[in-house]
């Protein structure tokens, strides 16, 4: 009678036992081995669970009255974050891609052939007085060698927008590697 007793205790109170387990002891041990490694898809996978995580947290923070009233949330929950967390599914991934992400991150337009106004010619800026600009950025050789890069695909694209694209895209980069090197907790002898 004692141990019928404890598993119909253990059976109902079932999510509330597996639901730290499953939502958080088991997400902090697999995202720490995922920092460990090299893979950036492991990461991946970590970090959209623990956005989402967070998406179910507010949300239940926000609703809380009204899911006080529905008795079948916690088993729903528990059920959810199974599907974010194991490995199988991938759910965390397909939540994020279909979901959060065309929600949240904003696909900018670029109109290549805006074209803005100098101040100081009067006039507006052309691909010569572009090409220019980056020469005094990244010196010459920079642009050679961009130049050389483009005439090789340039027969499937369009050799201007092309240059000006892979400009735009080395000026990005550059940006980066100096920002990472202004941050004070990046140790650039550290091989990842």
């Amino acid at each position: 009678m004692g141990s019928g007793s404890f598993l119909k205790v253990l059976a109902n109170n079932f999510d509330v036992l597996a639901g730290p387990l499953i939502s958080l002891a088991y997400p902090l041990y697999a995202s720490v081995r995922a920092i460990e490694t090299k893979n950036p898809v492991d990461d991946q996978q970590w970090l959209t669970y623990w956005v989402l995580y967070s998406f179910i947290t507010l949300f239940e923070l926000t609703f809380a009255p009204i899911i006080e009233w529905l008795p079948f949330w916690s088993y729903a929950k528990l059920f959810f974050n199974c599907w974010l967390v194991l490995p199988w599914f991938n759910g965390a991934a397909y939540v994020y891609d279909h979901f959060v992400r065309p929600t949240f991150v904003n696909r900018q337009i670029v109109n290549i052939w805006y074209v803005p106004r100098n101040e100081k010619l009067g006039k507006s800026d052309d691909v010569l007085s572009a090409a220019e600009r980056y020469i005094e950025q990244n010196g010459p050789e920079a642009f050679e060698k961009l130049i050389s890069k483009s005439t090789k695909s340039s027969k499937s694209r369009n050799t201007k927008r092309s240059i000006l694209e892979e400009a735009e895209a080395e000026n990005r980069a550059k940006a980066e590697r100096e920002s990472w090197d202004e941050n004070p907790f990046y140790d650039k002898n550290y091989r990842y």
